[in-house]
């Protein structure tokens, strides 16, 4: 929108004059304010398992009940006959499909022709693979039900009080499927407290977690725990900050808690820690549909002059071992 008498632009009929025989001066990029990255998919996705088609496209074989039995014995070597013991069962879990349609609709191509400071086919293409990977975010870092949208940390690690039945596994009757819950009581996340709950998960599955993730009000609320603890060393020759080309480092971009390194996600909600085992848990895409754009087809048939193309993705986040994840609720946190 204009604005006219700002600037060196005058106003009233100088201006108008002034429109009507200059062209306007176009920074030929498009600014997009709208969307966020993701530290928690980026890390998913650069992590990522192939899947392909198949009923329960993603089957993990999972033991809960021992199959064997350990026993003492005597001199004679005598023991009990086993009987046939059972404990394997198939953690099932289907792709989700994602699709954001891509539409060139009209007289568009032929006003744009030769005559464009952007293309809106470009920015469409552009914004349609941000707004997956957004939805995507949003998913994994909140859907607990199991539909037709992946299933995030809010349901993959879960005792049961989100979704009980997951990948087609009961967590009330088959208690090992659960994940590790804890409620830290309206306290400030502090090192002390995260290392019991990564303690937690060790007595759990004997295993630390690969990485913890929270809102970035709560990571600064954990921050505030090691911030006063910052101590600046100087050169044993006296070389001062004022020296150094960058000046003095403050601050970190991961807090290392017991080694394990946790992480702001603008996506997480707030006053939550996951601490995720990655040995257990990927994103599996489908090999054939990972943001797989789809051949324009025209629109003349059904009474529309334009093009329409599909961008898709075939996914599900799985979590092949709940009890090697955690998650810790009722932190407080900053308001940012």
């Amino acid at each position: 929108m204009p604005i006219p008498g700002t600037g060196i632009i005058p106003s009233g009929a100088e201006y108008s004059q002034l429109q009507a025989v200059t062209r306007r001066a176009f920074i030929p990029q498009l600014v997009v304010q709208i969307y966020n990255s993701s530290p928690t998919l980026s890390a998913l996705m650069g992590n990522a398992q192939k899947a392909s088609g198949g009923i329960s496209s993603v089957t993990v074989p999972v033991q809960g009940q021992a199959m064997t039995t350990t026993q003492t014995t005597n001199y004679g070597g005598t023991f009990n006959v086993p009987g046939d013991q059972t404990g394997i069962q198939n953690g099932e879990f289907n792709l989700k499909a994602l699709i954001t349609p891509l539409a060139l609709l009209g007289m568009e191509p032929a006003v744009q022709m030769g005559e464009k400071v952007l293309s809106l086919l470009e920015a469409r293409s552009n914004d349609a693979g941000q707004n997956m990977i957004q939805f995507m975010s949003n998913a994994i870092s909140s859907n607990y039900t199991d539909n037709s949208n992946f299933i995030g940390f809010a349901g993959a690690i879960d005792d049961g009080t989100n979704l009980n039945t997951y990948g087609g596994i009961n967590r009330t009757s088959n208690t090992w499927w659960k994940g590790n819950r804890y409620a830290a009581g309206s306290v400030a996340p502090t090192r002390s407290n995260v290392m019991t709950y990564e303690m937690g998960t060790v007595k759990a599955s004997g295993e630390l977690p690969s990485f913890g993730v929270m809102g970035p009000g709560t990571w600064m609320k954990l921050a505030e725990d090691f911030l006063g603890y910052e101590r600046y060393m100087m050169k044993p020759d006296g070389v001062g900050f004022s020296n150094t080309a960058s000046g003095p480092k403050a601050g970190f971009t991961a807090l290392m808690v017991g080694n394990v390194p946790i992480f702001a996600d603008p996506y997480f909600p707030e006053g939550t820690l996951y601490l995720v085992n990655t040995r257990y848990l990927a994103l599996y895409i489908h090999e054939r549909a990972s943001f797989y754009v789809t051949p324009f087809s025209n629109l003349q048939p059904i009474g529309q002059l334009g093009y329409l193309a599909n961008i898709l993705t075939l996914g599900e986040m799985v979590c092949a071992k709940p009890k090697a994840q955690t998650v810790v609720t009722g932190y407080t946190y900053e308001t940012i």
